[in-house]
């Protein structure tokens, strides 16, 4: 084989590498969105393959199969914000600091992927966790009951139940965007979703946190 011959080779796998993953993404997000509305069982591969504009054999192709697809689409909201946690850095910054950012994070997060709160309620609903325990979740999460130990180890922070606080915290960052269909009534005049109304009140779950958790 000539190296005309070789480029061009290269040139056809990485296109095809490309192309794959393009496919593999279309179903993750169509499937995310089905998955959401219905849960697993009242979900149909037909209705996620049309979402995705793909034949129906390309999903049991990449993910084997429903609940395959299924575990992807639950695992991959927590990989990608603990990547979002990981690039902050938390480690290096003081615990109040790593806090403060890791708040404002998830509630941009969450805002802006408000489908992921529905599949994990429906995940619950539904299958009480059976698939959510094969997750990483506890990863993400992990993170910020690191920060809460570290402040407490330096007197930053009061006396805590770690456990109990991390998950009102994740409370407080995840109910804004979840429960958006039905705050948004309370003052119709209002764009929850606005910059400026995410902004006010990632401000406001900063200071509730932070003013709960320091030594006073």
């Amino acid at each position: 084989m000539n190296s005309s011959e070789k480029t061009s080779s290269r040139s056809k796998s990485t296109r095809i590498t490309r192309d794959a993953e393009a496919t593999k993404l279309q179903i993750l997000d169509a499937a995310e969105i089905e998955f959401a509305q219905h849960g697993l069982h009242g979900t149909r591969v037909d209705a996620i393959a049309e979402r995705a504009g793909v034949a129906p054999r390309m999903i049991y192709y990449y993910f084997e199969n429903k609940d395959g697809l299924y575990q992807a689409v639950l695992q991959r909201p927590a990989t990608l914000l603990h990547n979002v946690f990981r690039e902050l850095n938390l480690d290096r910054l003081p615990p109040e600091r790593a806090l403060s950012s890791l708040i404002r994070a998830t509630i941009e997060y969450e805002t802006s992927n408000r489908c992921r709160g529905m599949l994990l309620f429906q995940e619950a609903i539904q299958n009480q966790g059976k698939y959510f325990k094969l997750t990483n979740w506890q990863e993400p999460i992990s993170l910020l009951a690191a920060i809460l130990e570290r402040g407490m180890q330096l007197g930053i922070f009061r006396q805590i139940d770690v456990q109990m606080t991390t998950l009102n915290i994740i409370g407080v960052c995840t109910v804004y965007a979840n429960a958006y269909e039905n705050v948004k009534h309370l003052d119709p005049e209002q764009d929850f979703l606005s910059q400026e109304m995410i902004e006010r009140y990632t401000q406001a779950a900063t200071q509730l946190v932070l003013s709960g958790v320091q030594r006073k």
